[in-house]
């Protein structure tokens, strides 16, 4: 028998050993509650609770896994029969006896999202909607805008006007398309992954005979991360739940961050509406920071109007409280960052215990720059690097060929962006432009037109339209900020990176500041120079750095949810980046911003960094002055006395 009082503190102890009901557990940051559920499934199967009875949804198959296996060495006995795994795997074990009364055969196939796009792609042909020249989104947009509606349970015109207002004029093409690519998933027997989710719904709603009899057996349902759940998902766990009512939710609404996916907050946040007889507990015990760290963390979300008020009290001793630091601008922060890890790894500090968190992709620029400059090795988690990412290399081609009118690679990726020019096309065109004198010059030639495929002459039209318009910039503003405005404003580039990704107005956000960043440079040759030597650098480093295990490691905050880290660096702490500008026009936009900033905060165990830039700069605007970030000035005033402040307070300026 597990001495369960011995292994746990008092209050995972008290969930672990309640008997039933509704539970909702809410475990703060580093509290331990993958612990306390997996110590909750042994303690019901050493209380004579048959394992197939036990129902464990988890976000990952990993988690399920691993805590499947803990109990397997805690009891000593198998765990096979407890049904265990995401919330679409566990939807697809279901499915696969009951398929037959949806309209699908039991052996049906289940599509990636590649095949998705496939299947919608076929869907489009058939309803003779070329994307190419119409200007249409791709499948894998459309994919994104159907899946969003579905997991958001939202209209289309809904979906199309919150989050795609530049496709609102294609709803009826877009409804068409999904209409078909439902049907056409029936005809060819496969689901997708939203698929499973859903008529897993369908299944129990409208058949209340295989709702009893599955809600019979599992006797007692356990849910982690339960504040990632939507609409979908509860609905399937309160109606697996709905004869024996155990139903246990483990989760922080502090730590709810992932609306855009289409989890829900209401789900966590209304449960005691839901179960009005549910009985609340809270992890308030934090095993991973100094009190210093928690006691920020504690302040900021104090702040949050919709939340279960709790407050983490630390295990650990005293620590260093955290740092503020106010940089002149964002040159000098990436400086203070990189130096700053140099002091720690040279005090013996490994570099995998180093993070850099942003709240946008395009915050690490000057950092990822100044890690190279110093040789300092980093993985990046919030994607691939920066400057190496699709639509910063279509842009960047464009200011290629100005610089170097033979540089082929650049022409060809140009190339293949415009409608019907493919790889064929490209290397025809490519070999014409490769024997010119002046290649810019010789796209205006009627000489050009006459040899491009009449498929793909109207798409060339397009491009000798675009680079018309660089070439009538003026030869001073031919700089890459009045490039990218160009592209974005006078040209189709904006259309089709909304057409192209289902995160374009991110990608453009990422465009704007690569042009802000690119006038820390002299000549536009000095940019692209720094370019191509940084994604050189990484790509003769690719492989010897994919082995090295001691890399800093940089990312978005929402890529580091359930991590941690001895030392954590927060950057570009200022109003309008944390919380981001435009996630303040989301309903419920800045509390979710605050509890991003909480997430952050959360992953330091040792030392926390908050750094914010005094300036930004732009040729078009000049220097602009940004505020420290709202979070951290409603913790406390830069101007309070030192010691009332919850961090120190450091500013580097000349």
């Amino acid at each position: 028998m597990i001495d369960y009082e011995k292994e746990l503190n008092t209050e995972q102890y008290r969930v672990v050993m309640e008997d039933g009901g509704p539970l909702l557990v809410l475990a703060g940051a580093g509290s331990g509650k993958t612990r306390t559920l997996t110590y909750r499934v042994a303690r019901l199967l050493e209380s004579g609770v048959s394992p197939e009875k036990i129902l464990l949804a988890t976000f990952t198959n990993k988690a399920a896994r691993s805590m499947l296996n803990r109990v397997e060495s805690l009891l000593n006995s198998y765990t096979g029969k407890i049904m265990g795994g995401t919330f679409h795997h566990i939807a697809h074990l279901l499915l696969r006896s009951h398929a037959f009364l949806l309209g699908y055969k039991n052996n049906f196939s289940i599509l990636d999202s590649e095949d998705s796009r496939q299947v919608i792609s076929t869907c489009m042909a058939e309803l003779k909607i070329d994307t190419k020249l119409t200007k249409f989104p791709k499948s894998n947009v459309i994919a994104e805008i159907m899946s969003l509606a579905i997991n958001t349970q939202s209209t289309l015109d809904d979906v199309l006007f919150t989050r795609y207002p530049f496709f609102t004029h294609l709803t009826n093409e877009i409804d068409q398309i999904g209409c078909r690519y439902i049907q056409k998933k029936k005809d060819l027997n496969v689901m997708d992954f939203d698929d499973l989710l859903n008529n897993c719904r369908r299944l129990l709603l409208e058949h209340p005979d295989v709702l009893s009899k599955l809600a019979q057996r599992f006797e007692h349902v356990l849910v982690d991360e339960y504040q990632d759940t939507n609409i979908i998902q509860a609905d399937i766990v309160d109606s697996l739940a709905s004869v024996h009512r155990n139903l246990m939710v483990v989760g922080d609404d502090s730590q709810s961050i992932y609306s855009f996916r289409g989890a829900n907050f209401s789900n966590i946040i209304n449960f005691p509406q839901r179960y009005p007889d549910c009985k609340i507990f809270k992890l308030e015990t934090n095993y991973r920071s100094t009190p210093e760290i928690l006691h920020l963390a504690n302040l900021s979300i104090t702040n949050n109007e919709k939340q279960f008020p709790k407050e983490l009290r630390a295990v650990r001793d005293k620590g260093m409280r955290p740092v503020m630091v106010s940089a002149e601008n964002v040159v000098k922060q990436a400086d203070f960052v990189a130096q700053r890890i140099t002091e720690l790894s040279r005090s013996g500090i490994p570099l995998k215990e180093i993070a850099v968190l942003y709240r946008a992709h395009y915050h690490s620029m000057e950092l990822q720059m100044e890690l190279v400059r110093r040789d300092i090795p980093f993985d990046i988690r919030s994607g691939i690097r920066f400057f190496e990412q699709a639509h910063i290399k279509d842009v960047t081609s464009y200011m290629r060929i100005l610089i170097n009118p033979h540089d082929e690679l650049a022409w060809r990726r140009l190339l293949l962006m415009y409608p019907k020019v493919g790889k064929v096309t490209a290397d025809k065109l490519w070999k014409y432009l490769a024997i010119q004198e002046n290649p810019l010059a010789s796209l205006f030639n009627e000489e050009f037109i006459q040899i491009t495929p009449k498929q793909a002459k109207p798409g060339i039209e397009e491009c000798r339209n675009v680079i018309k318009h660089i070439l009538e910039l003026q030869p001073q503003d031919r700089i890459p900020e009045k490039i990218i405005e160009v592209l974005l404003n006078k040209t189709g580039y904006r259309t089709y990176l909304q057409d192209s990704y289902s995160d374009a107005s991110s990608r453009e956000e990422d465009l704007i500041q690569l042009g802000n960043f690119s006038t820390k440079f002299s000549t536009m040759e000095d940019f692209l120079n720094e370019l191509a030597l940084l994604t050189n650098m990484s790509k003769e480093e690719e492989l010897e750095e994919r082995e090295k295990e001691d890399r800093v490691v940089l990312s978005t905050i929402h890529q580091a949810k359930g991590l941690e880290w001895s030392y954590v660096f927060l950057i570009w702490c200022a109003d309008g980046m944390i919380p981001l500008q435009r996630a303040l026009k989301e309903p419920g936009g800045e509390e979710e911003e605050r509890r991003l900033f909480y997430v952050a905060v959360t992953r330091a165990k040792d030392q926390l960094y908050l750094s914010s830039p005094a300036l930004d700069y732009t040729r078009s605007s000049g220097a602009l002055t940004l505020t420290p970030s709202r979070f951290i000035r409603e913790i406390a005033p830069l101007s309070a006395e030192d010691e009332s402040r919850p961090f120190e307070h450091w500013t580097l300026f000349d």
